[in-house]
């Protein structure tokens, strides 16, 4: 997917936030029907989803940029900042939602017009249910954390609003009024988990953590047929910056072969392995099959290469 294409995935930030605004608006007036602080805390956490949308455009609009003098790898990465930021708002929300069922659970209160307060809460879930799966959908197609976190959070959020209108509908029908900020205190663990969730994954992106089992062996199987030809690889490394891959492996030719034989098996080695791993970028360094040295250089820092081992290296 090129620059151009994955600027256009900012659309679906404004469906995000679009649906953010109206699900505020119908959980505050359910919660203002019904004074339930269940559904008090099911509308916090929607605020925090029209934060975490306007985050989400704002770093897949930067995503989008083209690599330029600053940033030769392009702007991937701005993604993993959305995940962070979106993680952490989730934690806090949790923490608003939590302090306040404490509160309301040494000091239970009635339910008011329940019915009609359940009934805005259920097509405020029946908006963000819709529009969670659409970014759950297009996250994965596009391979973008941002829509997909915004997505997670938003079915997080649509199976709080479930659990939230069940309790409260059990409170209705048998009085026990210390079950609803029982269902907030389960409402804020829930989403502190999603929030850790996506700090973590956010944080090994940012740390350049390699690329995910799946695709690894994928690369080493574009690249077992090498020795039918005399060749051989080591020092694979790789790592992801948003949708792009990075690739990078020292490739062993014949010590005979000319510059213009090597190339040409780099040219081959390197489309093989962008076919099997699509959204990537492949550099590959050519050296001597046989030379001394092309085993000296495995190390990442070749500086300290006599104590280093290189755990991806072959």
């Amino acid at each position: 997917m090129n620059v151009r294409e994955r600027h256009t995935l900012t659309r679906y930030a404004w469906l995000s936030i679009a649906a953010a605004v109206a699900t505020i608006s119908l959980k505050l007036v359910a919660y203002w029907l019904t004074d339930s602080i269940g559904l008090l805390a099911d509308a916090l956490e929607s605020l925090v989803n029209l934060a975490a949308a306007v985050m989400a455009l704002w770093m897949l609009t930067i995503a989008a940029r083209p690599a330029d003098h600053d940033h030769a790898y392009g702007h991937g990465k701005a993604e993993y900042f959305a995940g962070v930021i979106e993680g952490v708002l989730i934690i806090i929300a949790a923490g608003g939602i939590g302090w306040t069922a404490i509160q309301r659970l040494f000091a239970p209160q009635t339910l008011d017009h329940a019915a009609a307060g359940l009934a805005v809460a259920g097509i405020a879930t029946l908006i963000n249910g819709t529009v969670a799966m659409v970014l759950l959908h297009a996250g994965r197609k596009h391979d973008s954390l941002t829509l997909e976190a915004d997505g997670q959070h938003l079915m997080t959020d649509v199976w709080t609003s479930v659990a939230v209108v069940a309790g409260i509908g059990l409170v209705a029908l048998t009085g026990w009024y210390i079950l609803d900020p029982l269902i907030a205190l389960a409402v804020a663990v829930n989403i502190t988990v999603t929030g850790i969730q996506l700090v973590r994954r956010a944080v090994l992106g940012l740390m350049d953590t390699a690329l995910p089992d799946d695709e690894l062996t994928a690369i080493q199987t574009a690249l077992a047929d090498l020795g039918d030809h005399g060749c051989d690889y080591h020092a694979l490394r790789t790592r992801q910056s948003g949708a792009r891959r990075f690739i990078s492996f020292h490739l062993l030719v014949p010590d005979t072969w000319s510059i213009q034989q090597a190339h040409a098996m780099a040219e081959q080695v390197e489309a093989a392995v962008r076919a099997a791993v699509p959204n990537s970028t492949v550099f590959t360094h050519l050296e001597p099959r046989n030379d001394p040295a092309a085993l000296a250089d495995i190390a990442l820092d070749r500086a300290d290469e006599s104590e280093h081992v290189d755990p991806v290296a072959r």
